[in-house]
């Protein structure tokens, strides 16, 4: 089963007290990054989101968005005894511009504004369920898309590895020709030169040469190869486990194997094959690089 590391899933949430958004859009990336914005206040919710997403995501750039809204707003009050030692400190100092401190100035000072913090803390758990049920919605929503995404990218992966195995088998069928058509090329052209000369060609050197260029050009081993690399790709696209990095280094080792058969053939009709086959593992390569 193939996952396409692009994706979105939003989901909503509210237990009546809280109310939780969450959008979350993946794109393509070699390894796992997370950035993650969510609602000032709510910090220490990050670490237990950050192990639900990776529980489900190996790779890929993951971009979250969270906003927590509480019904019942945070309360505010004076610290009396805060306040009244601002004053009686701002006023012992007898500072000509502050002589008369006002209310809304002793108001900004540090401290003498508190909050309902100790039960905040306490309310964390359950505003924690919440959170932790609809992240689990949006990456459900996430995931089937990018399921759906990859049962598509599987479809035309495997009919482009479908076209390899033809390229490679024509590639195969015209190989024993190329020393052939060699041999017959240096017959004429050597002979040609000979006659000129008066002179005849050994035929135990022409076929010692004809060797020489054969073993050269041989790529039967290239494509054993490349037909391993293909049957296990084949493989992989029928896995249910992550195989995007197993598929990445199948590519590149296909394309290796192709320029080595195009370097090595000296033919060419081969050497068409060979462009058409480096066309389809671009074509591989791009959707591969989507795949987690």
């Amino acid at each position: 089963m193939l996952l396409s590391m692009t994706g979105f899933g939003a989901a909503n949430r509210s237990d009546g007290e809280t109310t939780v958004t969450v959008e979350i859009k993946t794109v393509n990336n070699r390894y796992f990054k997370l950035a993650l914005r969510m609602t000032e206040g709510f910090g220490p919710l990050e670490p237990r989101i950050e192990t639900l997403i990776r529980a489900l995501i190996d790779r890929g750039t993951v971009s979250v968005s969270l906003r927590i809204r509480k019904k019942r707003k945070a309360e505010y009050r004076i610290a009396e005894s805060v306040l009244q030692s601002y004053y009686k400190q701002l006023v012992a100092l007898g500072l000509g511009r502050i002589t008369n401190p006002t209310l809304a100035g002793l108001l900004t000072l540090p401290g003498v504004i508190e909050t309902d913090a100790e039960q905040f803390d306490s309310e964390l758990e359950s505003i924690w369920q919440v959170v932790k049920q609809t992240v689990n919605d949006a990456l459900n929503n996430l995931q089937t898309m990018r399921k759906a995404e990859g049962e598509s990218m599987a479809v035309d992966l495997a009919a482009n590895v479908e076209l390899l195995k033809v390229l490679v088998r024509n590639v195969e069928m015209l190989t024993p020709n190329v020393a052939e058509q060699y041999r017959i090329r240096l017959e004429e052209r050597v002979g040609k030169i000979l006659a000129e000369h008066g002179a005849i060609l050994s035929s135990a050197d022409l076929v010692r040469e004809i060797a020489i260029y054969a073993d050269r050009c041989d790529v039967s081993e290239e494509i054993v190869r490349f037909r391993s690399h293909i049957a296990q790709f084949d493989e992989a696209l029928k896995s249910k486990e992550s195989c995007g990095r197993k598929l990445d280094f199948l590519t590149q080792e296909l394309f290796r194997e192709t320029n080595t058969v195009g370097s090595k053939a000296n033919d060419a009709e081969i050497t068409k094959h060979v462009v058409d086959m480096k066309t389809v593992i671009e074509r591989i390569r791009e959707m591969v690089q989507n795949v987690e």
